[in-house]
């Protein structure tokens, strides 16, 4: 299993940025692919989760009608389209992905999720 993701960079307060998450090496239905975040000395958080049987999402009240997750099966991509961001979104953002129960009932805890890519960052900055 393999997770890269993209998009990435500096955007201004208010701003928004889409990244991206493109997954190779499963093809099992029973996943989701979750984004989470980790802020300069802060724990990580999950932000935003999609289940690829149903297409259910998942988003923390943090981001809630602020970031869109969606999905283009036939590229094998995930996208999170961040709007109205703010200084407080800076953080380096990855995707991880594993059978749906492990992200826990709301699809946004990790809860020993084993795949993950190696992050992109996003710096909210006037």
């Amino acid at each position: 299993v393999q997770l890269v993701e993209s998009g990435g960079g500096l955007v201004q307060p208010g701003g928004s940025l889409t990244l991206s998450c493109t997954a190779s090496g499963f093809t099992f239905d029973y996943y989701a692919i979750a984004w989470f975040r980790q802020a300069p000395g802060k724990g990580r958080e999950g932000v935003s989760c999609i289940t690829l049987r149903e297409g259910s999402k998942f988003y923390s009240d943090s981001v809630k009608d602020r970031f869109t997750i969606s999905r283009d099966s036939a590229k094998n991509t995930i996208y999170l389209q961040m709007n109205r961001l703010l200084p407080e979104d800076t953080a380096v953002y990855y995707c991880a992905t594993d059978p749906v129960e492990v992200f826990g009932e709301n699809c946004l805890r990790d809860n020993g999720v084993d795949y993950w890519g190696k992050g992109t960052l996003v710096t909210v900055s006037s």
